[in-house]
């Protein structure tokens, strides 16, 4: 009787002893949901102080709405005061000059480094001046990106200042004096930025508001004025009446840039080099800007919150199983930078056959056309496999997250504009000749793909994270199996008895890890595959307008469709925040790739 409830935990041992595996499905569910069980942790996780009903809550309530107030109405009177000389200083009928515009952002620039250095110095000395840290502000590869372009933008100041030198003796010594105030701006915002990104201030909250207010604006106009620089001139109309839409503008900036007086010359002859180097420097110090103003942003709106810090994932880099996209991707700049080239090359060409000037526009075209396809394509896909992913959307309320989302959205407007006016350009002459053809199908593309990259990239910012989950080996101890002493020292206990135990050996542990290793699941690959090359593609849709292509104007439908000083102004409108959305993108989809 007894031997046979031995046989019994025997055989049951043997059973429950077997590692017990996950399939593909499992740990798929699994992953899913241990994604979605950590929704509800972080819908209430970061949240704004209590405010109750009694005096003191309502005192904290007047006193944040007060510095919400004053801070925001800093920052409109510097925008619109701003953009007024911004404007003006593009004319050169209008009595405002550079100089004028420069002195107004040295006085900018002065007021917002003494104001982050005062912030650095006063939080440091404070004990509890900042106590909650927002892990999802300032994430490391954006403050990484802000480093580079900010270097990138000293070198550019470092080339104006040698070349504003040669100028000293007949033009004003503002000229030298405003890039080396922002040498010093971009040193002291660089760091400050990098150190006290993730800040959530506790004291001194509606000083704290006006200052990030006032440094967010000074760099909006700091980069509507580089905007307007690039703007102007590479549309500027020629003197002669010709050609009226070839690519003339830039050559003439380059003679004419900051001076607009040709008795200045410049006294040593490095001039023109320095010139050409800042010249291509321009786009680095515009997205420099733009970074600094949306960290700014975060940090103004998290001023006075208190977070949970146990709510941020801690995502890291690889690129495990992931192969496709990169290499398609890498590809794909490959080959739009050796058109780009190409292009550029043959339009700054001063007398060149109009016949090759059109086959190089017309390989512009071509290459655009098949980037925005491609990308389209495997949009597509990545938005199919959201709709079989069983993750669920995040609900916690994070300010990091939605100015992603607006700045998206708002920026893709620009490239909107920009091709529904070519699109009824074309329309509306007919489409006659490739280029036309070839344009108006560039167009629509373009149209197709920014409306599914952004749902793609904002349902992906909008997922829980994946959460690996490593398969488990489990065993089942057995009551009933004897230790192998006692079932050696007792004679009654026959041979089928005396089975060895199945338990696991440390070695067979590591075989059964080493062999059920979990892979990639293969909506996490896909969706991974699609945004790095993604991300690449977009890459090369902000070098090509941002270096300088500029196919709206080197082709001339839409210039006498429109006549030229309001196409002009649509283009310099749109394109900017055309150029922004594309580097924005490229941030948005790294997002989504790490947490996919």
């Amino acid at each position: 009787m007894w031997s046979a409830a031995a046989k019994k935990g025997i055989n049951t041992k043997t059973k429950t002893t077997q590692p017990l595996r996950m399939t593909a499905k499992d740990r798929e569910t699994e992953e899913a949901h241990l994604s979605n069980t950590s929704a509800p942790g972080q819908a209430g996780s970061p949240c704004e102080p209590d405010l109750n009903i009694s005096s003191s809550g309502a005192v904290k309530e007047r006193g944040r709405n007060w510095g919400w107030m004053l801070s925001g109405i800093i920052c409109v009177n510097i925008l619109i005061l701003g953009c007024a000389l911004v404007s003006g200083s593009a004319y050169n009928n209008v009595n405002i000059g550079t100089p004028d515009l420069q002195i107004f952002l040295i006085i900018l620039l002065l007021l917002t480094s003494i104001w982050m250095i005062y912030y650095a110095f006063y939080t440091a000395r404070q004990e509890n001046a900042v106590v909650y840290k927002d892990g999802h502000a300032g994430p490391i590869w954006l403050r990484g990106g802000l480093v580079l372009f900010g270097l990138l933008s000293i070198i550019m100041d470092i080339f104006k200042i040698a070349s504003y030198v040669g100028y000293l003796h007949c033009d004003s010594a503002v000229k030298v004096a405003f890039p080396v105030v922002q040498f010093v701006f971009i040193l002291v915002q660089t760091y400050f930025l990098w150190i006290h990104a993730k800040d959530c201030v506790q004291i001194q909250k509606n000083i704290t508001r006006c200052g990030l207010m006032l440094t967010l604006s000074t760099n909006l106009v700091v980069w509507m004025t580089a905007v307007t620089e690039e703007s102007v001139h590479q549309t500027t109309i020629p003197d002669y009446p010709s050609n009226t839409t070839k690519h003339t503008g830039r050559s003439m900036y380059i003679n004419k840039a900051g001076y607009g007086d040709d008795k200045c010359k410049c006294s040593h002859t490095s001039c023109s080099i320095f010139k050409d180097a800042y010249y291509y420097l321009y786009p680095f110090n515009i997205e420099y800007s733009l970074f600094a103003s949306a960290m700014a942003y975060v940090l103004w709106k998290n001023v006075g919150r208190i977070i949970d810090e146990h709510t941020h994932h801690h995502i890291k880099f690889r690129l495990k199983d992931v192969f496709l996209g990169p290499v398609a991707g890498i590809l794909l700049v490959v080959a739009g930078l050796a058109t780009f080239i190409v292009y550029e090359m043959e339009m700054k060409k001063d007398y060149s056959d109009d016949g090759k000037k059109d086959k190089a526009v017309m390989m512009h075209f071509v290459m655009n056309i098949v980037i925005v396809t491609l990308m389209s394509v495997s949009t597509v896909i990545g938005c199919a496999i959201f709709r079989v992913d069983h993750r669920e959307h995040v609900s916690d309320k994070n300010p990091t997250r939605s100015l992603d989302v607006g700045l998206l959205v708002g920026a893709s407007l620009g490239q909107f504009i920009i091709s529904y006016y070519t699109i009824v350009a074309m329309v509306g002459t007919g489409a006659k000749g490739y280029l036309n053809r070839l344009n108006l199908a560039w167009s629509i593309l373009m149209v197709i793909q920014l409306g599914l990259q952004n749902f793609f990239i904002i349902e992906g910012l909008h997922r829980e994270p994946f959460h690996e989950v490593h398969p488990v080996v489990t065993v089942v101890a057995n009551p009933y199996v004897l230790q192998p002493s006692k079932e050696l020292n007792n004679p009654e206990l026959s041979e089928k008895d005396r089975i060895p135990s199945p338990v696991l050996t440390a070695h067979n542990q590591h075989s059964h890890a080493a062999e059920h290793k979990p892979k990639l699941l293969w909506k996490r690959r896909v969706l991974k595959e699609v945004s790095v090359f993604l991300l690449l593609g977009n890459v090369i849709l902000w070098i090509m307008p941002a270096f300088g292509a500029r196919p709206q104007f080197d082709h001339d439908t839409e210039t006498d469709f429109y006549e030229f000083s309001m196409w002009a102004a649509v283009v310099n409108v749109g394109l900017p925040f055309g150029i922004f959305y594309r580097m924005h993108s490229v941030a948005s989809l790294f997002e989504v790739f790490l947490t996919s």
